[in-house]
């Protein structure tokens, strides 16, 4: 009879703890800075560049470029893979741009380019 006691009072014991716990936690938790890392969510941002190489028949261009945020690039002159090729047509080395960067395909690839 004991046992069945302890047993009660341990079944008692172990729901009001869950009961009680998660609202502690909650309000352990007020107040605190709920935002994703600075870097872990850093959306594409055009960057400043200067056309020093283009390979038309690899599709890839080489900039020299200032950091590039969302990659954690500083900056650096880079051949670059671009993901539309029809970009390359209208320019010529020397000329600045703004480049667009991401990962695709796990390359570090110019997504957008204007003059």
């Amino acid at each position: 009879m004991k046992t069945s006691i302890n047993a009660t009072l341990g079944t008692i014991a172990l729901a009001l703890t869950i009961g009680i716990v998660p609202p502690v936690f909650a309000a352990n938790m007020e107040g605190m800075d709920m935002k994703p890392a600075a870097d872990a969510t850093k959306t594409p941002q055009p960057v400043p560049a200067e056309v020093r190489k283009i390979d038309v028949t690899t599709g890839k261009i080489t900039l020299k470029h200032g950091p590039i945020a969302n990659l954690g690039m500083s900056g650096m002159t880079m051949a670059f893979p671009v993901k539309d090729p029809t970009m390359l047509k209208t320019l010529k080395e020397g000329d600045k741009v703004s480049a667009t960067f991401d990962t695709v395909d796990g390359k570090a690839t110019v997504i957008d380019l204007r003059k």
